[in-house]
């Protein structure tokens, strides 16, 4: 069951530059950067009440998040909703006809497992799923 909006994603050419503008502009605080091999970002994190905001560097040029700022530039990337088990709502998603990029679970940010709906059948907004490992208490 979907419980939260847990993150929206948002696609930079600069982690450095979004950051820096996120913190003097908006007054924000970074809570973490990490790399995430599996997905080839850079990623920055702030919390904005009880959801984050993710910025997302592409690591790679065929990354999926290069390829969306080659054809969309900068901005919203996704959506993630957090759930207690990405499985079953995969699951769920599958048997309503929604194609998934993911079918399972794959190590995302934060120590969180996530998947994703392709947005062919999401109504154009890439849609991820993710919940925290057993034991995690990030983010």
């Amino acid at each position: 069951m979907i419980k939260k909006i847990d993150h929206l994603g948002i696609a930079v050419r600069s982690l450095d530059e979004s950051v820096k503008y996120y913190e003097t502009v908006l007054g924000l605080k970074c809570e973490h950067r990490e790399e995430v091999p599996s997905q080839k970002v850079r990623t920055a994190f702030f919390i904005v009440g009880e959801v984050h905001i993710e910025l997302l560097e592409p690591t790679a040029d065929d990354s999926p998040v290069a390829k969306f700022l080659a054809k969309n530039g900068e901005g919203i990337h996704h959506v993630a909703f957090g759930t207690d088990s990405v499985e079953a709502q995969l699951a769920q998603a599958k048997g309503a006809g929604a194609q998934l990029i993911h079918e399972k679970p794959i190590e995302g940010a934060g120590g969180k497992l996530v998947a994703f709906l392709h947005p062919k059948s999401t109504h154009g907004v890439l849609t991820e799923l993710c919940q925290p490992k057993s034991g995690c208490s990030c983010h």
